[in-house]
């Protein structure tokens, strides 16, 4: 209607004083309900052509969207694994921090696992403690295998020199015996060696891997143990929490409830544009958006990003073929805004339903030296038209109380 106004004022207006004050015709003699049409056809045809092309160069310079909407994260809060809850620390609507406990879960099965862990690191220290013991024995046996094989060979050494200078002492039959006795010895020498080798080898490789082991088993119990206790991953408030002492909860088949992180500092807006759009929504473009949740405020924005593609086309494989009549529907190319000033979205809530419109710069082509007079003139006219569709917006935000309040009564 503004557009048509507005059109009207360069088209039937003039043709209106020109049959008024040249032709002499006047409204409700010669220009009448039934030949008003008649009479001011060049100015109404004009008029009609004029808004049309108006109404098309400003939503295609400057379009519009009612499908802005700040979004934001919710966390679901699961247990890692089913069970049932035992105790409940946190109420609905609550704040919490990260690491927070929220609830806990029956951990008798977690408990006697730490426990028998920590038994089996218990028998592996002893048996550690044992085994040094041991070592002390098999040192003595080993020094008294050594004395042993060491008083054997000098009586042997002896005896076989006074065997070989001939004297009758001595005869070659004890000195054969002497001989089986200090490899007797000997062998007892290498056993009682090798028992002391294999009670090191348990005290320094054996029982050591043993404890490693028991002890990961008991950090893996330990961890079993602290899943039992559902904890709050992110700084944020509680919502949707009904947790009763006795309920049964699955990250599968039942969640606990809802977590909604902190408000990130800078808040994020997403506007689904029509396709039409696509080359004249680009990043750094300034928009302006009006929210329900925040009337007669207009905040300034800028688009930061544009997504590559559009979410109509995406096609992920299964067992039917595509059929491409199931995406006749077009689908918006997502854009992504941010305040220009954040202190003007404080007050609007995340999720927040809003409009609004981007605007089209042509300052950069307007400085170029090489530009025509005829593109000088239209990219003046579309820096003009703005001004219209940005007053739009704003009569929108002024009607949007009433609108909703009043005419629809919600």
């Amino acid at each position: 209607m503004f557009e048509l106004l507005l059109c009207s004022i360069f088209t039937i207006l003039p043709d209106y004083l020109v049959r008024r004050y040249v032709q002499g015709k006047r409204i409700g003699k010669e220009i009448t309900l039934f030949s008003v049409w008649y009479e001011l056809r060049y100015g109404i045809t004009a008029c009609a052509i004029l808004t049309l092309s108006l109404i098309t160069v400003i939503f295609y310079f400057h379009p519009s969207t009612t499908n802005v909407t700040s979004f934001f994260r919710t966390v679901t809060i699961l247990p890692e694994k089913g069970g049932r809850v035992v105790e409940v620390y946190v109420k609905n609507d609550d704040n919490v921090n990260a690491g927070d406990p929220l609830f806990r879960l029956d951990n008798r099965v977690e408990r006697e696992a730490v426990a028998m862990a920590e038994q089996r690191i218990a028998e592996i220290r002893a048996q550690m403690d044992v085994a040094r013991a041991d070592i002390a024995v098999a040192e003595g046996n080993v020094e008294q295998a050594r004395g042993a094989y060491n008083q054997v060979r000098d009586e042997l050494k002896v005896k076989a020199d006074l065997l070989a200078r001939g004297t009758n002492a001595v005869s070659r039959r004890e000195v054969e015996r002497l001989e089986v006795s200090l490899t007797t010895r000997q062998g007892g020498l290498n056993a009682a060696e090798a028992s002391l080798n294999v009670i090191k080898t348990k005290l320094d490789s054996l029982l050591p891997a043993q404890l490693a082991n028991a002890q990961a088993s008991l950090r893996s119990a330990e961890a079993d143990l602290s899943k039992t206790v559902v904890r709050a991953g992110v700084k944020g408030n509680i919502q949707q929490f009904a947790l009763q002492v006795g309920d049964f909860v699955s990250p599968i088949l039942r969640p606990a409830g809802i977590l909604i992180p902190e408000k990130d500092a800078e808040t994020v807006f997403l506007a689904g544009f029509n396709q039409i759009s696509t080359q004249v929504v680009k990043r750094g473009v300034i928009t302006e958006v009006s929210c329900a949740s925040l009337p007669f405020e207009i905040i300034p924005m800028v688009i930061t990003d544009v997504q590559p593609v559009i979410a109509a086309g995406q096609f992920r494989p299964s067992d039917q073929l595509l059929d491409i009549t199931e995406r006749a529907k077009p689908g918006t190319f997502l854009v992504k805004m941010m305040p220009l000033y954040p202190e003007t979205i404080a007050n609007v809530p995340l999720g927040s339903k809003c409009a609004g419109n981007a605007y089209t710069s042509t300052h950069e082509k307007l400085e170029s030296p090489d530009i025509g007079m005829g593109e000088w003139l239209f990219l003046h006219m579309v820096q003009t038209v703005g001004v219209v569709h940005a007053l739009l917006l704003r009569v929108q935000a002024l009607l949007l109380p009433i609108q909703t309040l009043v005419l629809t009564g919600h």
